[in-house]
């Protein structure tokens, strides 16, 4: 369109560039910011569109802000911040568009920050384009916690900010078992063979793992609402301690150990793993916990629940993990820390195990349960969409809109093989004896 047609206030009149050259201008910023032309489609907030005619995902770009908070922010926490603020939106395959990224990532030793040149280019497409200008404020949701890293007082802010945010929400995203981790998947996702049924799979195959029977004493550590310890509880026989920073947490998972009548064989206390001092177990459930500890405290970790342990007793540490050559460059903030899990941190499975062994434990097996990841995550994300208005009506807009990124970034991650979950199976050796059988699938039947 000429400047002589355009009309007043139009998209040419406010930017300096033509209706149709908004989205092209658009698309070279994403190539540059990405390191590579990018494999999805762009509209622009005047309608224009550029990108591969057979992209399967096309990114909105609803305002100039949205770029702006690139500029300010030129990662994945900037295009998150837009995301989560109704800056941009996401048509087509958010899961597909996110593989692509991952898949197309070079290791941190091979990739590049943008240069002088590309910003030069970025900040003149973004003056043309009317996008210069002061930090956008990030979305309300958006956390960075004070204090030492993984003090006690530290390490609950950061559960409660990703737990406490209000358990209706959860049940709308979960099933009535109110499993937050990874499902085990022993049959295809089908009307028969529901999430519910992955999770009590998940926690069978931890039980017989632990040898869990009646008078064995097992301590749970981020017990969540109360699920392991109930199965464990109702199908082996056994006495519990649930322990959780979240108070939500605590308070519905004592709810549901009364209604289920189990309080006198299972207790559920607020606490860190760290407070306990004068007690034992015969086994130790550590089921998506780990991810919160860090490499700092890892070794505290460790070294805590071996004291905690009897000889010959097992620890079975359920913890996703990433990749020595898939891991982030240090430094960069990242979607996850500043909006889900604050300070948490993966690990690649080989430092998990030295940890344990430097703490004294025999480590006996590691499962690697990745893909059933992924179909929790895809259960989850068809649960938050198909509750939407609820969830929409409990947190607010952005707060689902944060959740809907995050789970779908998740799932692609573990699609990818960028991340994986591995179940550590470890003893702590009385004088050489193991108390396991010696083949794998004896020790993996028992009951």
């Amino acid at each position: 369109m000429s400047m002589r047609t355009q009309r007043p206030g139009s998209a040419q009149e406010r930017t300096g560039v033509s209706s149709s050259d908004i989205a092209r201008t658009l698309f070279v910023v994403f190539g540059h910011v990405l390191g590579r032309p990018p494999a999805f489609a762009i509209t622009a907030w005047d309608g224009s569109r550029a990108g591969p005619d057979d992209a399967n995902t096309t990114i909105d770009i609803k305002s100039p802000i949205a770029l702006r908070r690139l500029l300010w922010q030129p990662n994945e926490l900037g295009m998150a911040r837009a995301y989560i603020a109704g800056d941009l939106d996401v048509e087509g395959d958010l899961i597909g568009a996110l593989e692509q990224t991952f898949s197309s990532a070079a290791p941190v030793e091979e990739s590049r920050a943008v240069g002088v040149h590309e910003r030069v280019e970025v900040l003149r497409a973004a003056a043309r384009l009317g996008a210069l200008g002061t930090p956008p404020k990030p979305p309300a949701g958006e956390v960075k916690l004070r204090g030492r890293l993984h003090s006690r007082r530290r390490d609950a802010d950061a559960v409660s900010h990703h737990y406490d945010v209000g358990n209706d929400f959860y049940r709308l995203l979960l099933d009535e078992t109110m499993t937050y981790s990874c499902a085990y998947w022993t049959a295809d996702p089908s009307p028969t063979f529901t999430l519910a049924d992955a999770q009590r799979a998940k926690y069978e195959l931890i039980c017989r793992k632990l040898a869990l029977r009646r008078g064995v004493r097992l301590l749970d550590v981020g017990c969540g609402w109360g699920g392991m310890v109930m199965h464990a509880a109702e199908n082996h026989g056994v006495n519990a301690l649930g322990i959780t920073l979240s108070r939500e947490q605590e308070s519905l998972a004592k709810q549901r150990i009364h209604d289920a009548g189990l309080d006198d064989q299972i207790e559920i206390r607020y606490c860190d793993y760290r407070e306990l001092r004068d007690e034992s177990f015969d086994a130790i459930s550590s089921i998506g916990m780990a991810e919160h500890v860090g490499a700092v405290a890892f070794g505290e970790y460790t070294g805590t629940l071996f004291r905690l342990i009897t000889p010959t007793g097992r620890l079975l540490n359920h913890q996703i993990s990433m990749p020595d050559g898939a891991s982030r460059a240090k430094g960069a903030p990242t979607f996850i820390d500043r909006y889900i899990f604050p300070d948490g941190e993966l690990q690649p499975v080989g430092n998990v195990v030295n940890a344990l062994e430097r703490a004294g434990f025999e480590v006996r097996d590691v499962e690697n349960l990745r893909e059933n990841y992924y179909l929790t995550l895809l259960a989850w994300l068809e649960n938050l969409r198909a509750n939407r208005g609820e969830a929409k009506r409990l947190v607010g807009d952005e707060r689902v809109r944060t959740w809907e990124l995050y789970i779908a970034g998740s799932a692609a991650a573990f699609n990818t093989g960028h991340i994986g979950i591995h179940q550590t199976l470890a003893i702590k050796p009385d004088n050489g004896r193991s108390g396991l059988p010696r083949i794998r699938t004896q020790w993996l039947c028992e009951s």
